[in-house]
């Protein structure tokens, strides 16, 4: 019987439905964007209940078309689900009737900042970050919690009174899927709620009381490679499937990315980015500028992570094509980018969420700076595309330092890796070699890795090394130019925090 898995990697913009085959290798797929609310300065949710609606209707679609293409070759076919999600972004419904009591809190949504700042005046910052790895910031779900339960009507009340779950995406997901069954979360979205004690691989009580969340609240807690229930995605399978494999976004392209041993590293371009280096299975403090999860928890082993987000990259290009509407698809911005030798002098600084790691300003307004008379479309799309090489690079400078030397080289995945443009000036900012593998979606790879584990198809990290699959290494040719652009980033970062 050919084993077939579905992974769901629900991101920030899109949910998708990825089909891979037993041999790891894609075989269909679907895609489904869902709508971005943002009801007030600052503030960034989505409808928790659409992308429930979109994650069915991406089972359903990918899963019909692969039967109808293989009506009469794969009629035994099984299948098995695994999820891959955005990070941070938090529910909270209400157990009985199954309803957000407000739309999810993105994890680009500031509306948590005051909560954050009232906690570092309170001199919190030091114990939050060593039991949970994180700094204080309203990117990490527990104070978009805290808000909503302070804020929303009778939500406080209904929370001391047992009756709302909370958690981030995945959570959701699994609980809708099974109708309720199963309300677990994995290592890895735990740890990137500031609720989480990585030590001790738990809920920390101290944590929750800090920002008055009841534990009864808080999902059970599995390792990645875990079966968290079965579903029939609401009809789509006559026969209740597994679902088996789940973990955050960026720690899914670690593993998919096969960085399994300490000191390898992956950069991953999505909405946001995230840098994340493997540093073992101790949970080292984090230099300044970066925080510590969980990388993943497999085969009985929690692998920890340095790591630093970067809040607008791909989302600075749909802002350039949506917003600006300077061009109107940014896999046409290579061609533009390129048609000026430099960018006259541009920088656009994304901080439209404000500013992630290294800086850590989440009252920062984005700007573009250095235009003068001169400055046409082309040196704004550049400047675009050049702030995501430059935020990259601030995160891998604080990371090699922290690791005692420069990284081999930078694992990279998501859509603007096909921006050989983008690619070429990273590796020469970096001064890294950037190797790109076959597999775009290593976030979706990764969970597809942690179902082999749980349904015990794979048995050990060697065995699944092999099927990562180099298609491109992107050798750097630094030059002082190069470095001077990246002093000049600096410089227009320093003129807006």
């Amino acid at each position: 019987m050919s084993q077939y898995i579905i992974a769901i990697d629900q991101s920030t913009s899109a949910t998708k439905a990825l089909l891979f085959d037993e041999k790891c290798k894609m075989v269909g797929r679907c895609d489904m964007a869902h709508r971005q609310y943002y009801p007030h300065e600052g503030y960034v949710e989505h409808d928790a209940e659409e992308i429930y609606r979109n994650t069915v209707a991406v089972i359903r679609e990918v899963t019909e078309e692969f039967k109808k293409q293989n009506a009469e070759s794969d009629l035994s076919a099984s299948f098995s689900l695994a999820i891959t999600n955005q990070r941070e972004t938090v529910v909270v419904w209400n157990r009985n009737t199954g309803k957000p009591i407000a739309n999810a809190v993105v994890w680009q949504d500031t509306r948590g900042a005051e909560i954050c700042s009232q906690l570092r005046e309170a001199g919190k910052t030091a114990f939050i970050q060593e039991r949970s790895g994180l700094l204080i910031d309203p990117n990490f779900s527990a104070s978009g919690v805290k808000w909503l339960l302070d804020n929303v009507e009778g939500a406080r009340a209904a929370a001391d009174n047992g009756e709302l779950l909370m958690g981030t995406i995945d959570t959701w997901l699994v609980w809708k899927l099974t109708n309720g069954k199963s309300f677990f979360t994995d290592t890895t979205n735990a740890s990137r709620t500031m609720l989480f004690n990585i030590h001790t691989m738990d809920w920390d009580e101290e944590l929750l009381s800090l920002f008055g969340i009841p534990r009864e609240m808080m999902a059970e807690v599995l390792p990645c490679d875990a079966v968290y229930g079965e579903t029939t995605a609401e009809g789509v399978f006559e026969a209740p499937i597994q679902i088996a494999g789940v973990l955050g976004d960026s720690h899914g392209a670690l593993a998919g990315q096969m960085c399994f041993s300490e000191g390898m590293g992956k950069a991953t371009y999505g909405t946001g980015s995230s840098i994340m280096v493997n540093i073992g299975e101790e949970p080292l403090s984090a230099p300044d500028g970066l925080v510590t999860s969980v990388g993943f928890s497999a085969l009985g082993r929690h692998f920890y992570g340095y790591e630093g987000n970067i809040y607008s990259t791909g989302a600075t290009l749909k802002w350039m094509c949506d917003q600006l509407q300077l061009i109107d698809n940014p896999a046409k911005m290579e061609a533009v980018a390129t048609s000026v030798q430099d960018n006259g002098g541009v920088y656009i600084v994304p901080a439209f969420a404000g500013l992630g790691a290294p800086w850590w300003k989440p009252y920062a307004k984005a700007g573009i700076v250095g235009m003068t008379f001169a400055t046409t479309r082309a040196h704004v799309v550049r400047a675009a595309l050049e702030s995501i090489a430059y935020q990259i690079k601030d995160l891998v400078d604080v990371m090699t330092r922290a690791i005692g030397g420069r990284l081999q080289e930078i694992c990279a995945d998501g859509g603007p890796t096909k921006n050989a443009f983008l690619m070429q000036f990273q590796a020469d900012l970096l001064d890294t070699p950037v190797v790109c593998t076959e597999v775009e979606d290593a976030s979706a790879l990764g969970a597809v890795l942690m179902n082999g584990f749980a349904l015990k198809r794979w048995t050990s990290f060697e065995e699944v090394t092999g099927l990562r699959k180099v298609t491109k290494v992107i050798e750097p040719e630094p030059s002082d130019s190069t470095q001077k652009l990246y002093e000049g980033w600096k410089k227009a970062v320093n003129q807006l925090i």
